[in-house]
């Protein structure tokens, strides 16, 4: 029996405007955005300067860190600039811009054919750092790092996160039942690099479709595809792997920590083409949605495009958005202008108008608990707000386990309060953070003035 999570919300899904929607690839746009910070970890730095022609899916900038992810030209042109520009997570970052020749040329050995099979796990894992393959979606963790756990944690189960369970999101959805066989292909290789026999794919039960052609694909593959029961936040790791195989991750743990490893489903895709076509992540299936687009879509963009000229592909707009959000509603970043360009980890482009606003200011906590009953973490979101409201953001790491939220949005969505309860715990993490490397760089400075 499938076991469910306490707590999570039932907010409504809003897919209609797109679930329909088959894959349509985008035109190329006349010149592509491309930060060098695309993932979780350090940030590249540029290979190219102003004025170099470059291919597409050339190596545009790197980082020898291990926690990073190469960045790869979307298209071919000529380097325009190499300077600051919007961010969908970070404000401003450096990005290299690149104007269209509008030849659409690859990089010298691109594309290939190559047999996975005949491949070790190390030269597949080296294949898919080489490819900057990320989570795409959202948390954009190099892909890399992920299948290489750390010494003392045995992993035996690969599960694929197939949920989408954000509401207006259906990228995932229809690369399902538009392309299940590459989806196969990618968990297939992520699993031998593993060196696991267990695989499980884990499906929203409103997603009935994409259910049962999955289940078609994989039959006799050894992996089980599973309906899930519809409850947001169904596709967060720690759900995710509860529902699945009935393991909890410990306090301040990691999937790992419990044996399992979790993939998205436009991650494995990008795999299967990094490691059997030579093929690195430089486009990605976003959906652009909400009531006010005139023709919402889900569109394969190439990494670089602007959400303004997305939404120009989708016939514009049928008024000013009172929203912008990069991602879902739920745990998506609300973003300043159109001018922001699309990278690895944007699930969706999601415009709201002002009918799609739940209007109304925040005001102090009412004590309802409504937020404490829905935390799928068991955690006191309240709480949690209140001290990043008075800045008494270690007392809310130390005592009441702020590192464990998951930032899914639900105990805003049910607050009576309004109050913007997943900033402040943002706030306090991020303050936290500050802290521990300001203690990090005291603490290098004075082993260096010891020798």
């Amino acid at each position: 029996m499938l076991r469910s999570f306490l707590g999570g919300v039932h907010p409504n899904d809003q897919k209609g405007y797109t679930a329909d929607k088959t894959i349509e690839v985008a035109p190329l746009p006349n010149k592509v955005v491309i930060p060098v910070r695309q993932h979780i970890g350090a940030p590249c730095s540029p290979l190219v300067k102003k004025g170099d022609t470059v291919k597409k899916g050339q190596l545009i900038a790197k980082s020898d860190a291990f926690v990073s992810a190469n960045i790869h030209a979307s298209i071919s042109g000529t380097v325009v600039d190499v300077g600051e520009y919007p961010h969908p997570g970070f404000g401003k970052c450096q990005a290299i811009v690149i104007e269209n020749d509008g030849l659409d040329e690859w990089a010298e050995g691109i594309p290939l054919e190559r047999d996975w099979e005949k491949l070790s796990p190390d030269e597949l894992r080296d294949l898919i750092k080489e490819g900057g393959i990320v989570g795409m979606g959202g948390a954009t963790f190099p892909t890399h790092v992920k299948l290489a756990p750390p010494k003392g944690k045995e992993v035996d189960t690969f599960i694929l996160n197939a949920a989408e369970c954000e509401p207006y999101l259906t990228a995932d959805y229809r690369t399902m039942v538009e392309h299940p066989e590459p989806i196969l292909t990618g968990i297939k290789i992520v699993m031998k690099v593993l060196g696991v026999t267990k695989g499980y794919v884990g499906i929203e039960d409103n997603k009935p479709k994409a259910i049962s052609v999955m289940q078609k694909a994989f039959e006799g593959s050894g992996i089980e595809v599973v309906g899930l029961p519809t409850k947001y936040p169904q596709g967060a790791e720690k759900m995710l792997i509860k529902a699945l195989v009935d393991r909890e991750v410990p306090s301040g743990g990691l999937p790992a920590d419990v044996g399992v490893v979790v993939q998205n489903v436009g991650t494995v895709v990008a795999i299967n083409d990094a490691v059997t076509k030579g093929i690195p992540l430089i486009q990605r299936v976003t959906t652009i949605s909400g009531a006010i687009v005139k023709e919402p879509k889900n569109l394969l963009l190439r990494i670089g495009t602007t959400f303004g000229q997305a939404i120009e592909y989708c016939g514009g707009l049928k008024e000013t958005p009172e929203k912008l959000i990069s991602g879902g509603p739920m745990m998506g970043m609300a973003e300043s202008n159109l001018d922001i360009p699309v990278i690895k980890g944007t699930s969706g482009i999601l415009l709201l108008g002002k009918k799609d606003i739940n209007s109304g200011t925040q005001s102090p906590c009412i004590s309802c608990g409504k937020c404490v009953s829905v935390c799928p973490m068991h955690l006191n979101p309240s709480m949690l707000s209140q001290l990043g409201e008075r800045n008494m953001y270690e007392m809310a790491k130390e005592k009441y386990n702020l590192l464990d939220c998951v930032e899914c949005g639900s105990c805003v969505y049910i607050c009576p309060a309004k109050r913007n309860i997943v900033q402040y715990i943002k706030y306090c993490k991020a303050q936290n953070a500050a802290k521990a490397a300001k203690a990090k760089a005291a603490k290098a400075k004075a082993e260096a003035a010891g020798k």
